[in-house]
């Protein structure tokens, strides 16, 4: 069992950086456009495939893997990495998605920095959950502190704006 939800989330997450990947570049088409009917062509091709595609296996791929660590019972510093780096990517498909509401208002462009960007963005990500997974290095643990109540308040008060001082 654990084998098939090892595949799936494989596959899942295969797909969902294979988007996150490819999205920018079809942004990116949006200046060369020339008719409305090759906007409308494109925008529905950029939603299909971040609604029907992109988001789906995003959602599977952090399902299956949410499973894999309850099934495999995973403690180890490098995958709170690779967790934190599974947010970067969550973070990048919920901006990804603001990006397709906007880019095809009239008057909209995106520009060749912002792809490059979010393409190097996205492969840096990537490859660093990849390597994660692949070496599992020996990372030192997190200070005890860390986990003591309230640590994380304590942490971010300074951050905090309506934190009593």
């Amino acid at each position: 069992m654990i084998e098939i939800l090892k595949a799936l989330h494989i596959a899942a997450i295969a797909g969902w950086s294979a988007g996150l990947l490819c999205l920018p570049s079809l942004y990116v088409q949006r200046c060369h456009v020339g008719s409305r009917d090759e906007l409308h062509r494109l925008q529905a091709l950029v939603r299909f495939a971040y609604i029907n595609l992109v988001s789906p296996l995003a959602f599977v791929a952090v399902a299956s893997g949410t499973a894999l660590i309850f099934a495999r019972s995973v403690v180890a510093p490098w995958f709170a990495l690779k967790l934190a780096l599974v947010l970067g990517m969550s973070f990048l498909h919920v901006l990804t998605g603001l990006v397709v509401i906007r880019l095809f208002r009239e008057g909209e462009r995106y520009p060749t920095w912002r792809f490059v960007l979010a393409t190097l963005v996205a492969a840096a990500l990537v490859l660093g959950i990849l390597w994660l997974v692949l070496a599992k290095p020996a990372l030192p643990p997190a200070p005890a502190a860390f986990f003591r109540p309230g640590a994380l308040q304590n942490l971010l008060a300074p951050l905090n704006p309506w934190a009593t001082p």
